[in-house]
């Protein structure tokens, strides 16, 4: 009788099909940062438990960290179809039941969490999201007992062998642009064993909750976490319009005056928030006025149609006289290149209105730059061919390989520029950022 195949098995399939993928989602951003790949656990099974912000998106850039085979969960109901269920598994996906979609669908866990048992036993990392489903908000929301109850049954079959649950902080620097930067942050790792040996007097359901709090801390240590009440998006443009300031507090605190980029960025925007719930437990006037001219400032922003890295980020003369150069070369490429686009984006669009959820399109353009565009390379390669020497042939293919990405990024330079001037004609607005700054640091 043939052996049963686990999903962690070796395939040389989808081990070949992930060298194209993993190329793919880099293209799919201008920039992955990972920081603290080093606090990741060598000596045990590891279970990643990272926010949920971006789709599809977020999977792949978990699983595009590092060659390792790593073990997924998805809601169950896109499974239902037998194909696609099929075509899930060999992706190395899992189902598993949420509490919406009823108790007695939750008990049928029982079999993913005995599989994803194996696939730790077999110490292939698994990544599962704990809050269950995706927000498009720099925050977090509560984390289920899912993650808990494989990781506590998983160890005791797993005898001396260490389990880790380790927490990770995804942050995008836009939720549904393309070609965006990410950055994904490794917290601090659980150590599942010492759980179950400092608490051996506690009943499963209290060890879980004492380690869904410290699961809540980890992970929102990782983030550039703001609290998800009514003042989220007055925080959130507080948070850019103190960006410069805040960046140099936090070099001169640290001692760091090279510190810069997304590293300074995220220590700034903590800094923030931290600030502003102070002043919310110390001043409440101030928190009051603070809150409504960010609120202020957020909505007509948006009415503008302003970018909020026009906000926080400030270049040199020198710095946009140079990306003004850079655009003006750009664009006599991109435009010939966006008629051959053109097929690509308007199956995009017609799909993205499907979907309400705009976290949805970046895992659109991925799908469709992975299946749609090398197709369409290869149409347009075989007419450049019968059309042109061969010479020239080439050089149209290798003009063309990048398109849609180039596309992207010479659109959102325009869109920034755009930007950058319509705030720097609304005198209103600027003066209300720093009455924003003068309160915040004053």
């Amino acid at each position: 009788m043939a052996k049963r195949r686990k999903i962690q098995d070796y395939d040389w399939r989808y081990n070949l099909l992930r060298l194209f993928v993993d190329f793919v989602i880099k293209l799919s951003y201008r920039k992955i940062k990972y920081v603290g790949k080093d606090r990741v656990p060598t000596d045990g099974a590891v279970i990643y438990a990272p926010n949920h912000t971006g789709t599809l998106m977020d999977a792949l850039v978990i699983l595009a960290m590092d060659r390792k085979p790593k073990v997924f969960v998805a809601r169950a109901d896109i499974f239902k179809n037998p194909k696609l269920a099929k075509i899930f598994r060999f992706f190395k996906m899992m189902p598993i039941m949420r509490m919406r979609d009823g108790f007695d669908e939750v008990k049928k866990n029982n079999k993913t969490i005995e599989a994803a048992t194996e696939v730790l036993k077999d110490k292939v990392p698994f990544c599962i999201f704990p809050e269950g489903t995706h927000q498009t908000k720099y925050s977090l929301q509560p984390i289920s007992k899912g993650v808990f109850r494989i990781a506590l049954q998983a160890q005791e079959l797993m005898g001396e062998m260490p389990l880790y649950i380790v927490p990770v902080g995804i942050r995008y620097g836009s939720f549904w642009r393309y070609r965006a930067s990410a950055r994904v942050q490794i917290g601090e790792p659980m150590n599942v064993a010492e759980y179950l040996a400092d608490n051996s007097e506690k009943t499963n359901a209290e060890l879980m909750n004492i380690m869904r709090a410290d699961l809540d801390k980890r992970m929102k240590d990782t983030l550039f976490y703001i609290p998800n009440d009514e003042n989220y998006e007055a925080t959130y443009e507080i948070c850019a319009a103190a960006l410069t300031q805040q960046v140099e507090n936090v070099k001169k605190d640290s001692g760091n005056p090279s510190l810069k980029g997304g590293r300074a960025w995220f220590l700034a925007n903590k800094a923030t928030v931290k600030q502003i719930d102070d002043i919310k437990n110390e001043k409440p006037e101030v928190a009051e006025k603070l809150f409504a001219l960010g609120n202020k400032a957020s909505k007509m922003r948006k009415a503008k149609h302003i970018s909020l890295k026009s906000v926080a980020i400030k270049r040199s003369f020198i710095s946009r006289l140079w990306r003004i150069l850079l655009l003006i070369v750009a664009v006599p490429y991109s435009l010939p290149l966006s008629l051959f686009v053109a097929p690509l984006n308007l199956i995009n669009h017609t799909i993205f209105k499907k979907f309400k959820d705009q976290a949805f399109r970046n895992s659109v353009r991925f799908l469709m730059n992975l299946l749609l565009w090398p197709l369409l390379l290869i149409i347009y390669a075989v007419i450049a061919y019968c059309l042109l020497p061969w010479q020239w042939a080439s050089l149209v293919v290798v003009l063309l390989v990048p398109a849609p990405m180039v596309l992207h990024d010479v659109f959102k330079s325009v869109r920034m520029l755009v930007s950058n001037c319509r705030l720097s004609s609304n005198k209103e607005l600027k003066t209300i950022y720093q009455e924003i700054i003068t309160l915040l640091f004053n």
